[in-house]
């Protein structure tokens, strides 16, 4: 009896040592300490998105001259911003900007003009400030005209739910379209350092530092991002919960340049910046296309610590062949954030599909299945969401 009784208290020290292994010690929220690079939500793509009038879509035909293009790339909506937070389990958001420093400049579209519609009726779009649509001058519908009034929208919903996870917001920051300006489409301003400063500002204007996870939360002292996030990893979702953090879509390129320039690290910035690994600013890596081979590379991208976005579809091919490859290759990588425009049941139905993307369990967000520590719960990710 003795002999069983030691045997019993040596296996109950070892489970309790197995709790506090790996991260150092327990979250009392969700069993082992659970970071934000271990969770896996669903976002939305083109999360402001709504479709053209007919006359309009069949204009942007006219224009680009490729009969029946929107219908095959653009005829999807998303619901406003803090619906699909509050209603389709949607934990991360993309909006696409262009600049209007001083207002009015979207205000016209030349699709618009070639119906002669005159200017679009909401006043924000005279407003100064960073606008939120997809193709200037021919796709424009926007759930929110500006980037400031998105963000409320998210910061209002997020104050009314404190305990949600944290919420990424991919920022492509966007040009005019070559089509619509040899037509005499608008001309977007540059993103250039100053550009980015400004944007910076904005959504400083609209969360506080508190609200956010930014690259100074994740960089330590002596040590480039990178360098901190593969070594020490990404905050405690236990400190992270009601926060947002903001990842720039664009490619490595000109404005991933500017956005760096004089801050190879990120230092004082807002956006973790879409880049490679080996660089000082990789923390974050976007890998769209998650089949085959990709799946195999997102997979060490997300072991090795840094932080993935990939997408589950592509409008609207995926959802007209009904086809769930794309998703189960998103979902089984471990990419943190994988995207969708079909987040909620129904909305393929037009197409006589049923595809949607969402987590296996259902759930806003879900441990994350190549990363997540072994005491991680998906049912106590999230609180009072």
């Amino acid at each position: 009896m003795l002999r069983f009784e030691l045997l019993s208290a040596v296996l109950g020290l070892v489970a309790v040592l197995a709790a506090f292994s790996g991260s150092g010690r327990a979250d009392s929220r969700g069993g082992d300490e659970v970071r934000v690079n271990q969770l896996q939500v669903i976002g939305t793509h083109n999360s402001y998105h709504r479709e053209t009038s007919e006359a309009e879509q069949d204009a942007y035909d006219a224009l680009i001259s490729t009969p029946g293009d929107y219908d095959v790339f653009l005829k999807y909506s998303h619901a406003i911003l803090s619906q699909q937070l509050a209603r389709q389990g949607v934990r991360g958001l993309e909006l696409d900007l262009l600049g209007d420093p001083h207002g009015g400049l979207y205000a016209e579209p030349l699709v618009r003009r070639h119906l002669g519609l005159g200017p679009l009726p909401d006043p924000a779009w005279g407003q100064a400030g960073t606008k939120v649509l997809h193709v200037p001058d021919l796709d424009y519908d926007t759930t929110c005209v500006q980037l400031v009034a998105c963000l409320r929208q998210v910061r209002g919903w997020s104050n009314a739910h404190p305990e949600h996870v944290p919420i990424p917001i991919m920022l492509e920051l966007k040009r005019s379209d070559p089509r619509a300006g040899a037509q005499r489409g608008v001309a977007a301003p540059a993103w250039d350092r100053a550009a980015l400063d400004a944007l910076d500002a904005e959504i400083r204007s609209v969360f506080a530092a508190d609200e956010m996870i930014t690259p100074d939360d994740v960089r330590r002292g002596g040590e480039t991002l990178e360098q901190s996030v593969l070594g020490h990893g990404w905050p405690a979702l236990r400190d992270s919960r009601g926060r947002v953090l903001f990842l720039l879509d664009n490619d490595p390129g000109p404005i991933r340049d500017a956005y760096v320039a004089g801050r190879p690290s990120l230092e004082g910035r807002v956006l973790f910046t879409n880049s490679r690994p080996g660089l000082p600013d990789a923390a974050f890596v976007k890998r769209n296309e998650p089949r085959g081979t990709n799946t195999a590379q997102i997979a060490e991208l997300v072991r090795r610590g840094y932080y993935v976005r990939t997408r589950s579809d592509v409008p609207l091919q995926t959802v007209i062949a009904n086809d769930s490859s794309m998703l189960d290759a998103a979902l089984a990588s471990g990419a943190q954030l994988v995207s969708t425009d079909f987040p909620q049941i129904g909305m393929s139905a037009r197409y006589d599909s049923d595809f949607v993307a969402a987590l296996p369990d259902g759930g806003p967000a879900r441990c994350n299945p190549l990363n997540a520590p072994r005491g991680c719960r998906g049912d106590k990710l999230e609180r009072g969401g």
